[in-house]
């Protein structure tokens, strides 16, 4: 099992899906990495040598934020958002959809199971 940037990637998917399991590595990056090393796409991760593991892993180190590191800084910028008061942070901070979605309806996600309201009857 491959351990690269901290998290253990499958072992018998392709390494371009497998990558993906990083935090902060989608597809795009993925297929990007594997042209970097010289990996051919159908190429398992178990078939991969240890060269090639620490290769992968150097080069994502070297040129991606992932993991950790990303959490962090995306947790600084909501942060940073709410400490200015900004419209933004208001909305994060209450747990209301940010981007302008509807909310009369809807938002289910971000709002949490229905709750019943007291004295509502018909």
């Amino acid at each position: 099992m491959a351990r690269i940037a901290g998290v253990n990637i499958p072992t018998n998917k392709r390494v371009e899906i497998a990558l993906t399991y990083i935090h902060g590595i989608g597809r795009t990056k993925a297929k990007q990495l594997c042209g970097e090393v010289g990996l051919p796409f159908e190429r398992r991760v178990n078939e991969l040598t240890d060269a090639e593991v620490i290769q992968i892993r150097e080069s994502i180190e070297r040129g991606h934020m992932v993991e950790g590191d990303l959490r962090r800084d995306t947790a600084m910028n909501i942060k940073r958002l709410m400490d200015l008061g900004l419209y933004r942070g208001l909305r994060h901070r209450r747990g209301l959809p940010v981007r302008g979605q509807r909310t009369h309806t809807n938002a289910r996600t971000r709002k949490g199971p229905a709750r019943a309201i007291a004295g509502k009857k018909k």
